[in-house]
């Protein structure tokens, strides 16, 4: 059977990892940004066995740097049969150790610069998440508490005001935590105007209308199929 790529993997840690060809990984995460060592494996060309059995025989090297996690994936191998497969998730320091075990070849080398690349704007949307996100977040949702305090159906106000700004952005049910950096940015600013819009409004009604009238002048830019 032939060998699926984990173009799209999720964890139980909640961090979703994606390669869209040869020559990118995303992370995404809450937390501590890690990569997953199929994916480490994927772009050497290497079988995953080889790369976690690396892991596993000097894990106490990659302990100096941080715990060392595992987890098995969700349902059977990728290359099929057999029981879940078990994996590492690698911070970037461990990630880097891990490639110092390959010889310097061009693929090795391109990889290093695509984690590099990965684990910085990873750490740009925890920045955001913390800074700018959750402000915004509970700005819009506090105003539109306050609107519809009265209502019996208050929680359907809140998801129908997600909705609306999950719409403008372009984004589906349960994408915004896996979000990248220009997306994430997006959100916030909608949000944000969302937020100022309802400044006056009369009830909950008022405000939704408010909010979807101003989005209605955010241009979305083209920011590719990133998702």
């Amino acid at each position: 059977m032939q060998k699926k790529n984990p173009t799209n993997i999720v964890s139980r840690a909640g961090i979703r990892l994606s390669a869209n060809g040869s020559q990118s990984i995303t992370l995404a995460g809450n937390s501590e940004p890690r990569v997953d060592s199929r994916l480490i494996a994927q772009h050497l060309g290497l079988q995953h066995k080889s790369v976690f059995n690396l892991v596993r025989d000097y894990a106490a090297d990659f302990r100096e740097f941080d715990q060392l996690r595992f987890e098995n994936s969700l349902g059977k191998r990728q290359q099929g049969g057999g029981n879940p497969e078990r994996y590492a998730l690698l911070t970037e320091d461990q990630a880097y150790l891990l490639l110092s075990y390959s010889r310097n070849t061009k693929r090795v080398r391109e990889l290093k610069v695509n984690l590099v690349k990965a684990f910085r704007e990873a750490r740009q949307g925890i920045d955001i998440t913390q800074t700018e996100y959750l402000p915004t977040y509970k700005a819009l949702h506090d105003g539109f508490h306050e609107l519809a305090a009265h209502s019996s159906n208050e929680r359907l106000v809140h998801i129908n005001v997600n909705k609306l700004i999950n719409k403008t952005v372009g984004i589906g049910p349960g994408e915004r935590q896996h979000l990248p950096v220009p997306h994430k940015s997006l959100l916030v600013a909608a949000q944000f105007m969302a937020a100022r819009a309802i400044n006056g409004a009369s009830d909950h009604r008022d405000g939704y209308a408010r909010a979807k009238q101003a989005l209605a002048t955010l241009q979305v830019p083209a920011l590719g199929s990133a998702l």
